[in-house]
Order: structure tokens, then sequence, then C-alpha cells
């Protein structure tokens, strides 16, 4: 009897043992938030890129500010300089990704697998400030994109030693000395050929679903951003011979360059424009550059591949804060850093408050019918 008792109490004890390793386990591959549902549902989450001081200095003030984004829910991953992601009742919460290539890619990536939040139905909306090319708009407007195009991925070689050069003096001469690499081409036009080979990278071009594009413009195309301007971005931007950049900001559709390297000046410009009608067959039009988008869409598309994201509800908007080029007689240098005796752009305020007037009928009308938008794009 009394070995039966031992017997008993070890197998007891072992049953214990095995339920307590079972919890456990649960524990650690589930993790401590929602182990047993989905996560927080999200209507809309706004991605900006900088945030951290009141408005209008930065990307993300306004947008938490207007739609009363008080709910601060702390997700492992995300940037040190914005380790919370903010919600309100409404479930549009807001995520501050920082700045560049690799910090919106990690962050984007923390938030979809932090099991938090449930994002498959959940529209995106990436919103950030940008430079503006002046023959496609100007200082303060919106531009919505179709396509994102990578400015970095490719080869290049200086363009002191280029085809055409005094290093180089081969025809026929090339304009700039970025290509794509391995281009198909590599005797007439090697910088004007797609590569030979289907590319490892899988980001150099997106195209966003263009049922939201058209529903996104409906929404906003009529939003006065005239009412933000100021008389700084007024008398440089009257400074252009282009007719498109010396008008009032106002929402356009155009598309835009992401890279880390901040580029500025007319030949970079061009490369711009040419690049983007290559990578989209001619189809995309070049306006806005900034360093991040395409991360951002590369970061969404692994959450899709997984199921847990929806690329058909991802909106890009961009707004502009300063051209990407010299108006005639100032030099690209000036034009860059607004050190100058002419002075800067006098455009960044009203990019940052035309981010949210912009955006807010979209966001407005998606928590307003969500019942329709919930299922997909709106008719």
């Amino acid at each position: 009897m009394h070995g039966q008792r031992i017997i008993e109490t070890a197998l007891s004890t072992t049953r214990c043992l095995l339920a307590g390793a079972s919890v456990l386990v649960a524990t650690l591959f589930t993790g401590p938030a929602f182990a047993d549902d989905d996560g927080r549902p999200v209507k809309v989450m706004i991605i900006n890129m900088f945030g951290g001081t009141p408005f209008p200095f930065s990307e993300a003030s306004a947008f938490t500010a207007n739609l009363g984004l008080t709910e601060s829910i702390p997700v492992r991953g995300l940037s040190p300089d914005y380790p919370n992601i903010l919600c309100n009742s409404d479930d549009v919460c807001q995520m501050v990704a920082g700045e560049g290539h690799a910090n919106v890619a990690a962050s984007t990536m923390a938030l979809i697998l932090s099991n938090k939040f449930d994002l498959r139905r959940t529209y995106f909306l990436i919103a950030g400030i940008a430079g503006i090319d002046p023959h496609e708009g100007t200082t303060g407007s919106a531009a919505w994109a179709r396509y994102l195009i990578d400015y970095g991925i490719s080869w290049e070689i200086d363009a002191r030693e280029i085809p055409g050069t005094a290093a180089d003096p081969t025809t026929p001469a090339w304009p700039y000395g970025y290509l794509a690499i391995f281009p198909t081409d590599t005797t007439t036009q090697p910088w004007n050929s797609l590569p030979t080979i289907p590319t490892p990278y899988h980001s150099e071009m997106y195209q966003l679903n263009e049922a939201l594009l058209q529903k996104v413009l409906s929404l906003t195309s009529k939003v006065d951003l005239t009412v933000n301007d100021s008389a700084a971005a007024q008398a440089y931007r009257g400074r252009y011979a282009e007719a498109k950049a010396k008008a009032p900001p106002s929402v356009i559709q155009c598309d835009t360059m992401a890279g880390d390297t901040w580029f500025h000046g007319i030949k970079l410009g061009e490369r711009a424009a040419a690049w983007t009608a290559l990578w989209t067959g001619g189809k995309g039009t070049y306006c806005t550059t900034q360093q991040e988008d395409n991360a951002t869409y590369m970061a969404l598309t692994r959450g899709a591949n997984s199921g847990l994201v929806d690329l058909n509800r991802v909106a890009v908007l961009r707004t502009a804060s300063n051209f990407d080029r010299p108006y005639p007689g100032e030099s690209a240098w000036h034009s860059l850093c607004g050190c100058g005796p002419e002075g800067g752009s006098g455009g960044f305020v009203p990019a940052i408050s035309n981010l949210w007037a912009a955006s807010a009928p979209f966001i407005k009308d998606v928590v307003a019918h969500w019942d329709k938008w919930k299922h997909g794009v709106p008719k």
C-alpha cells in the first residue's frame, strides 16, 4: 500500500508538471496578448514616417489630434522613437514607422506579426511628405499614387565616367549613370533597358489597387488645399517656369519614387521620370520623391503572403513640401538646403496640413460606412 501511494503521488506530480509545461509552451508561442483571438480589429491603419512634435511640425500630429487617437498600445519591434500604436474608439489606428527603407520595413513587419491587431480587413493609408517634380505639381499638392517605383535598386556609374565623357569618350553618350541591374540592352541604350532576368529584389515596382485609387480620388479630389497655403510658398513657386509649379496646390494623381538617397536636381529628376516610364511601360508618371514607400509595401506583401493583410486595401498619399529641382537661376544646392539668398520653398507647413486635409474624407467615409467597406472597396 505504501509503495502504491508513492507511485500515485509521483504520477500526480508528473501530470501537474506536464500541464504546467503545456501552458508555458502555449504562452510562448501565442504571445501574451490576444492569445485566444485575432487581435484588435482595425478599420484604417495610418502609417506616417515621423512624429513626436506638435502640429504643424510632424506628419503624425494632425492625424493624432483630429482623430482623437488616445489609446496607446505598445508593440515590440517598433521604432524606439515611436514604440506605440495609437488608436481611437472608431478602430482607426496610427503607426509612426520611422524614416528610410530600413525603419519602415522593420516597423511594418513588427506591426503585422505582433498578434495584437486583426489587419485582414484593414485599409492601410501610407501618408507622408515628399519632393515634387515642377512639371507635375506644386508645393502643398496632395498626390495619390498608382505606381510605387524604387529609385535605388540599380547599377550606378559616376556621371563623370559614363560613356560620352572625357573618361569614356565612346558613343552613344549616356544621359546619366543609372541603369537596371543586368540590363537587356548592353550596347545601344543600357540606361533605358529592363533587367534580362527576374531579379531577386521583388520591389522595383508595385501597382496599387485601381478600384481603391479611383474611390479615394472621388472622395478627395475636390478638397480645397489652398486654405493651408502660405505667402512664402506662393512667392517661391512663382519663380518656376512650369505652369503646374505656379498653380495653387490641389489633389492630383501621379506616381511616387522611393529611395534612401535624397536626390535633387534637374538631371536626377529627369532620371526619376525616365525610370518610372521604363518600369511601368510608359503608363506611370513620376511626380513625388520620398524614402520609404516601396519598403513599406514590401513588408505588407509579406503579411499578405501569410494571410494577415489584404493588398487591395493599400493607398499611398504624398504631399509636396519642396520641389525636386531648382527654379531657373537657382543652384541645386540652394534649392535642396533652402540656405541660399532665395530662402526655402515655404512648402513644409502646407504639406503637413494638407496631408490630413486630403486624406480625411477617405478615413471618415470608411468609418461611417464600414458595413460597405469591410467587404472590399465599394462601387
